[in-house]
């Protein structure tokens, strides 16, 4: 799983205001390498041609978020309650509209 050199196409998504984004393939393969301890952080961080401030992060990020691997994502299920909040409150509506119309049409 070794990459050798700057990242290749495909792994750089995005260059803008705020410099490079990486794919989060390519920076999970990072933090795996850095993990693994055969060379340290600031080397690689030089043979990926990124900065040693970088690769900290994402090793930082991935440890504090790597038990959501392995559960469920909070955020999504916020976004899964909302979902089903606006799905209800849309039904009621669809009620009430349905109600409406039948009081429409026998009022005529």
């Amino acid at each position: 799983m070794d990459l050798v050199g700057s990242p290749r196409e495909g792994e750089v998504i995005e260059v803008g205001k705020k410099g490079k984004r990486y794919s989060p393939r390519f920076q999970f393969q990072v933090v795996l390498e850095v993990l693994k301890g055969d060379r340290d952080a600031v080397e690689i961080a030089r043979v990926y041609d990124l900065h040693p401030t970088t690769v900290a992060r994402w090793k930082r990020e991935f440890l504090e978020n790597g038990a959501e691997v392995f559960g469920k994502n909070s955020t999504v299920a916020q976004y899964e309650k909302k979902i089903r909040e606006m799905e209800r409150l849309l039904g009621r509506k669809e009620v009430e509209i349905a109600l409406l119309h039948n009081f429409m049409d026998g009022s005529s």
